[in-house]
């Protein structure tokens, strides 16, 4: 059975049929969002949004943007796990920190957060000599980190309250909870297949081996709690009343964030806002909209510029060190004056 699933997955690669579904999904994702936003967002006042945005407690910004702060810290220790996976133990955690923070923020604003994190990564990486192969890996396994995180959480949260998830796919809560049901089971199997022995992805040099039991369990840990400090940042943004309570909160965060993903679009731009006004349907548009503003500013914009100007930092210290080194090695090495061979 599994070589059969493997030769149907090799047919599709070789038509390009993944590749072609999966922009078809991106486009519907993205057409589904303009049609939700344009019916949520009329009669939206723009000042109102505004005036909504000032009304928000400043303890609560100060709150969400260290809520933030505490996420993307937690985002690092995805690089440093695939770092320790693929037996780069040499590269300091200072490194992955690095390129884990910049890659994330410029991805996650650029878009296509696969090749615009990769080529921030590599850019990183190559400095401790690993290839375009080592970065793929990294970028596989960092992204293996967040898909596991997300059905732990996805899991937990709809299994506990199906009624959230409800809001969004339109599906009886019954049915979530048995997809809740799935899920996890999905997940449980996941870890007890890379348990009972040694796993491998990837042919060649593009071998990958998957962590076991203990470290797959780290891996979820890690992406649960990135995604929880995520979702208390958007928690304290949304507005008090009607209190729905964190797990709800949650869980529509946690399904729109997906939904961005899966649009490919800088930030989940529209995909994300479309999903959550669904979502939290019970809010003041004008308070949930400024909420979510605020949101994007402090996870977003605020993180995108920040890295943009370390990577630009790093870039003029790394040029300046070359040319010193270059100086250094002309004045240690001159060139012999060249003589005229022709008699005076």
């Amino acid at each position: 059975m599994m070589a059969a699933i493997g030769r149907a997955i090799a047919f599709l690669r070789e038509k390009q049929i993944l590749r072609k579904l999966g922009v078809a999904i991106s486009i519907a994702v993205i057409a589904a969002a303009c049609y939700v936003l344009f019916h949520q967002l009329r009669g939206i006042d723009v000042d109102d949004v505004l005036a909504a945005m000032q009304k928000i407690a400043p303890s609560s910004i100060v709150m969400a943007g260290l809520f933030v702060a505490a996420g993307y810290f937690t985002l690092t220790f995805y690089d440093l796990f695939a770092l320790r996976t693929i037996g780069r133990n040499d590269v300091p955690y200072r490194t992955a920190a690095l390129a884990a923070f910049t890659s994330y923020s410029i991805g996650h604003n650029v878009g296509a957060s696969v090749f615009t994190g990769g080529a921030v990564r590599y850019r990183i990486y190559s400095a401790w000599s690993l290839d375009g192969i080592d970065v793929a890996k990294i970028c596989f396994l960092a992204g293996l980190t967040f898909w596991l995180g997300n059905a732990a959480v996805l899991g937990m949260g709809i299994g506990y309250h199906p009624e959230a998830a409800s809001s969004i796919n339109q599906l009886p809560p019954w049915l979530n909870r048995v997809l809740a049901l799935a899920i996890l089971c999905g997940l449980a199997a996941y870890v007890l297949w890379v348990s009972v022995k040694r796993r491998r992805v990837g042919r060649g040099s593009w071998t990958v081996d998957l962590p076991g039991g203990p470290l797959t369990m780290l891996q979820i840990g890690i992406g649960i709690v990135d995604l929880g400090f995520c979702a208390l940042a958007m928690y304290v943004l949304v507005p008090e009343e009607p209190n729905l309570g964190f797990v709800v909160v949650a869980v529509i965060f946690v399904s729109a964030t997906l939904l961005g993903f899966a649009s490919h679009s800088p930030g989940g731009l529209g995909v994300f806002d479309a999903a959550m006004l669904v979502g939290l349907w019970q809010m003041n548009k004008e308070e949930l909209l400024a909420g979510m503003l605020l949101f994007r500013m402090l996870y977003y914009i605020v993180p995108f510029v920040l890295s943009v100007i370390i990577l630009a930092v790093r870039e003029i210290v790394i040029g300046t060190r070359l040319k010193r080194m270059d100086r250094l090695a002309a004045a240690l090495d001159p060139k012999p004056i060249r003589q005229d061979p022709t008699p005076g």
